[in-house]
């Protein structure tokens, strides 16, 4: 049923139409909405950015939150797939955390609904940072200035993994991208992207169909697709959603990205299969690489060089203005 339903919506989207006016497809990027259980504070996100950048919530005390979500590489790691604990290569691609606040799950799988809950399952993995979180709490007690902390922003005695992972989660709630030549351009300013970006623009809601899955204002669905991405590194059969969902459609399936800054996190794909936007668009133009379970949506797209080379310049004007990080003086 469901891949019945996915091939009229496919049908629908493909089907000559004419859009009622171009910035119908036109989004800005929202106030943050914080969870009511946990409500933001400035105290609360310097908190979160203390622990975010500090290695002890590893248990090797050498890998923080921001090894792998690095400010200077997109907030990613810059690597194909991950390194984890022991230096040991991981199966996936470390995603930006860029606008990770607005996505309804986290991770590729969509294993982790909260950016709470995501915040704590790195730190426990044995795989990636192997930190034993009454280890953790016992650590960071021995430590007067984050105890002082968390009684200033959760009350007394408050020290715990629940108010680490709540932190941590305001912080990346602050890590926004707006405010980009795409967003001038749809406020009047037509000078704001080149005539290339307008051109790759119009294909990219069009001819190449990517705004059937990148669309709203962090340009994603929130949803799982498998798009023929072949394997590499240590996982050589990657069943990605399917291992939540036990459902035959989501083999191979993973949660669409993010594209706002999206230039700025090479490399792409959930394993990092491919190295630069100009890889990503040739692969969308020869309709995926594993043809098994493929989504309907993936087809091959006939694009001309010119027009390859529009969509990147496009992708390229989705960069939002620098997100300026100080690092903090941590306890």
């Amino acid at each position: 049923m469901r891949k019945l339903i996915i091939a009229i919506i496919f049908g629908i989207l493909l089907a000559p139409v004419a859009w009622a006016s171009e910035d119908s497809v036109y989004e800005p990027v929202p106030e943050m909405q914080h969870p009511a259980d946990n409500k933001w504070s400035e105290e609360k996100e310097e908190l979160g950015k203390m622990l975010y950048f500090d290695p002890r919530l590893s248990g090797s005390n050498w890998i923080s939150c921001a090894t792998c979500h690095n400010p200077g590489l997109g907030w990613g790691d810059g690597l194909p797939r991950t390194i984890g604990d022991g230096q040991k290569e991981l199966g996936r691609h470390a995603p930006t955390i860029i606008n990770s606040g607005y996505f309804e799950v986290q991770m590729w799988d969509g294993r982790k609904k909260t950016l709470e809950d995501q915040a704590k399952g790195p730190i426990g993995a044995a795989v990636e940072m192997n930190q034993d979180f009454d280890e953790l709490v016992r650590e960071l007690k021995a430590l007067p200035g984050y105890v002082k902390r968390f009684a200033a922003v959760f009350g007394k005695n408050s020290l715990t993994i629940d108010n680490i992972a709540k932190a941590i989660a305001t912080y990346e709630r602050s890590i926004v991208s707006k405010n980009s030549p795409y967003d001038y351009y749809w406020r009047g300013d037509k000078s704001a992207m080149s005539v290339s970006a307008v051109k790759g623009m119009n294909l990219f809601f069009g001819k190449a169909k990517c705004g059937i899955c990148h669309n709203g204002p962090a340009f994603t669905d929130s949803g799982f697709h498998n798009i023929g991405v072949k394997a590499a590194g240590p996982l050589k059969v990657d069943l990605g959603r399917y291992n939540i969902s036990k459902d035959d459609f989501d083999k191979g399936a993973f949660k669409t990205p993010g594209l706002r800054s999206i230039s700025q996190s090479a490399p792409y794909m959930h394993n990092g299969t491919e190295a630069t936007l100009d890889d990503v668009i040739e692969f969308y133009d020869r309709g995926g690489d594993v043809k098994e379970n493929l989504s309907p949506f993936i087809t091959p797209l006939g694009l001309t060089a010119q027009e390859k080379k529009d969509m990147v310049e496009f992708l390229k004007a989705l960069d939002g203005e620098p997100i300026e990080v100080i690092f903090p003086d941590l306890p």
